[in-house]
């Protein structure tokens, strides 16, 4: 898909906006959804979307919107920095499928790095629902911790 691609309203980030999928939901208000990728390169991983903007990648994104994803995104990367304690993190957006971007609604990427431990292929591998649920539980807790 090229960056000035039509938005596809079934895209599944779409879908799970829409309740029509599921997703191991780690935060949500009326304009941001962050969610556990099923698909992790690495334990934690998660993504941050808009939810009303029919935005396929950063060039068609309003401000408003992207400021609003980005306050989430940090908020989300200091959670699971305190909860998972990796190395490092990786925080990533991608434009167009010749740069890997894989779902053409604009999203971001919250990777925490572990040293010794190499990068995982996107969508190689589903990961467990169980290790995602229990994953999601522990984020949650650390979230409204970081709230109260």
């Amino acid at each position: 898909m090229s960056l000035t691609a039509t938005y596809d309203a079934q895209n599944i980030f779409a879908q799970i906006i829409r309740g029509d999928a599921p997703c191991y939901k780690l935060y949500e208000d009326d304009d941001v959804l962050a969610f556990l990728d099923l698909f992790p390169q690495s334990f934690g991983h998660t993504l941050v979307i808009p939810k009303r903007s029919a935005a396929c990648n950063i060039l068609d994104v309003d401000s408003e919107a992207l400021c609003k994803v980005i306050g989430v995104v940090q908020q989300l990367t200091r959670a699971i920095v305190a909860e998972l304690e990796p190395d490092g993190v990786q925080v990533a957006q991608f434009n167009g499928a010749p740069a890997g971007q894989t779902v053409f609604h604009l999203h971001m990427h919250i990777v925490p790095r572990y040293t010794g431990q190499g990068l995982g292929v996107h969508a190689a591998q589903k990961a467990d629902p169980a290790e995602l649920e229990q994953l999601q539980a522990r984020l949650l807790r650390r979230i409204a911790a970081s709230r109260g």
